[in-house]
């Protein structure tokens, strides 16, 4: 048993969960998720407002089975969080003149090249830029993951001076440069 899929999930009072033909629907203020359920996988409602995640009985011997039983009690956590407050990824953008710039459906990453580079916004997230700080947000932690994640990749940060763009929590390692020797001149 895995010691994830074991944890019950607590529903908040304005979220709902359903299963109708192994797709899980969840629904909260934010907006609706869907996620089809993994053959073997079945959910159980309690009373006191928690789902609990299930083996059948004919699937709790399956290797397949059990290795997809944590997986399912987490995506669904991350299904009701999102639609109950949203997820958020913030990254800051380090360097002279660096810059990022929304323009509709794309933004627009200023960093040190002789042209912008421009990202297609996934649909299902939102960028906010303020000064040096890009925040994406929205319900599905996998799409604002990718998002920031395809940020992150126009200009990952360089380990001499840390310029690029960077995760809020991310620590750069620095580097030392290079060094120049000193020969003795009393020969």
């Amino acid at each position: 048993m895995s010691k994830i899929g074991k944890l019950p999930i607590k529903l908040p009072a304005n979220t709902t969960l359903s299963v109708a033909d192994s797709l899980v629907t969840v629904q909260g203020p934010l907006g609706a998720l869907r996620w089809p359920l993994p053959e073997g996988i079945t959910l159980r409602e309690e009373e006191n407002g928690t789902v609990l995640v299930m083996n059948t009985a004919s699937a709790a011997n399956s290797a397949a089975a059990r290795s997809l039983y944590g997986l399912a009690r987490a995506r669904l956590a991350n299904m009701v969080k999102g639609v109950s407050a949203g997820f958020e990824q913030v990254l800051d953008i380090l360097g002279i003149g660096f810059r990022a710039e929304v323009h509709d459906q794309e933004i627009w990453l200023h960093v040190g090249l002789s042209h912008p580079i421009k990202l297609a916004i996934i649909p299902g997230t939102s960028i906010k830029v303020v000064k040096s700080e890009i925040t994406v947000s929205g319900i599905d932690k996998e799409l604002v993951g990718e998002m920031a994640a395809r940020l992150r990749a126009a200009k990952k940060p360089e380990p001499y001076k840390g310029k690029g763009i960077k995760y809020r929590e991310e620590t750069i390692r620095r580097k030392q440069g290079k060094t120049v020797k000193t020969t003795s001149a009393s020969q």
